[in-house]
């Protein structure tokens, strides 16, 4: 976490007096369940509330969050429910889920080496867990399991130091053989023929995916019961600073003002923060997934191959998901081509889905 980020949380955290919001909060949600499901099918569901609210910017904000994903809605839900600050505006240039949020993988996993990185991942599984049940919006949260796959007795032996590094921060983790591998996923090829033979996995069982568009829509609906303004199709244009200290933000609505802003906008923070004139330690790196057409359960879980940089799964309405971190590939048969290489067993009628019918690709 960069020191502005994290500057910005602890001085939110101190500032009891933004628990104050300004204005009326918005009438209280309908609860969604089975029986408001049913109620609201015998007027043919013509009664159902909005999901949010699109109020105009106020003049000013104790709290302005740039950017309306999963991250900046998440942050602006998590200050009106965990600390009162509610006098909050989400401000987004789109429309909420359009960025990074509806073009990511969905995976959720805390299978990390390193310390800091697993208890930051862990504590975010465990918000996971429970997240349909606090937004009262089913996020699609599926813990199918995650496998990292291992081709070579060094991948076997990295494989060893990560699971027992995992196990001593008390998170979940196991090592299969190549047969309990098979078993779990026979659509993989486990014999000795394949191009990278497997040797083993790890499997965080607990791991999975979530639908993001729902992980938006929930944290949105849940950020604006507590009094959140949402404010889309809303691009931020620049920054008012007055003697090193933040005023407010210049956008295409005009200016809003407020005490604090928080950048939470991906690969695009360091264009942001130039424009406040700073700059961020960080660097974005583009990522090249594959998303198929529809075809029949084949992958009831999520396979990973970081030998060759690829993992692949299959979203609820039957997608084949695939990515290829680390590097830009070459051309866009470059995702399928490694899946099939690196996780072996990706069967001719899930090859000829990726490959031939793509419906869209995302950069």
């Amino acid at each position: 976490m960069s020191e502005s980020l994290l500057t910005f949380w602890q001085d939110a955290t101190r500032c009891k007096n933004y628990s104050q919001p300004t204005g009326r909060l918005p009438p209280m949600k309908q609860r969604y369940s089975i029986f408001s499901l049913v109620r609201n099918a015998l007027n043919y569901h013509a009664d159902w509330q909005e999901a949010w609210r699109s109020p105009d910017p106020k003049p000013a904000y104790d709290v302005i969050i740039i950017g309306g994903g999963g991250h900046g809605l998440a942050t602006a839900y998590y200050l009106a429910k965990e600390h009162g600050i509610t006098n909050v505006a989400v401000i987004e240039k789109g429309w909420l889920g359009g960025g990074n949020t509806g073009r990511n993988t969905t995976i959720v996993r805390s299978n990390y080496l390193w310390d800091e990185s697993a208890h930051l991942y862990e504590h975010s599984l465990k918000l996971f867990e429970g997240l349909s049940q606090d937004l009262n919006y089913n996020v699609m949260f599926s813990q199918r399991g995650i496998l990292n796959l291992a081709h070579t007795v060094h991948d076997m032996q990295a494989l060893r130091r990560r699971v027992y590094a995992i196990q001593l921060n008390g998170i979940d983790s196991e090592i299969l053989t190549p047969a309990q591998i098979q078993e779990m996923v026979p659509l993989l090829d486990c014999s000795s023929n394949a191009r990278y033979p497997i040797m083993g996995a790890s499997l965080q069982r607990r791991g999975g995916t979530a639908r993001h568009d729902a992980v938006a829509w929930g944290l949105a609906r849940g950020a604006d019961e507590r009094g959140v303004d949402i404010i889309q199709n809303c691009e931020v244009t620049g920054f008012k600073i007055v003697n090193g200290t933040v005023q407010g933000i210049e956008t295409t609505r005009g200016f809003i003002g407020a005490k604090k802003v928080g950048i939470v906008v991906a690969g695009h923070s360091g264009v942001i923060a130039g424009m406040a004139g700073f700059r961020l330690p960080l660097e974005s790196h583009p990522l090249q997934a594959l998303v198929s057409e529809p075809i029949k359960p084949i992958l009831d879980t999520v396979v990973m191959s970081p030998q060759v940089h690829v993992y692949v799964s299959q979203s609820d309405k039957g997608e084949l998901v695939l990515l290829c971190p680390g590097r830009q590939p070459a051309d866009r048969g470059e995702p399928v081509e490694r899946a099939d290489r690196s996780v072996p067993g990706l069967q001719p009628a899930a090859h000829a889905a990726a490959v031939g019918r793509h419906r869209r690709y995302l950069p």
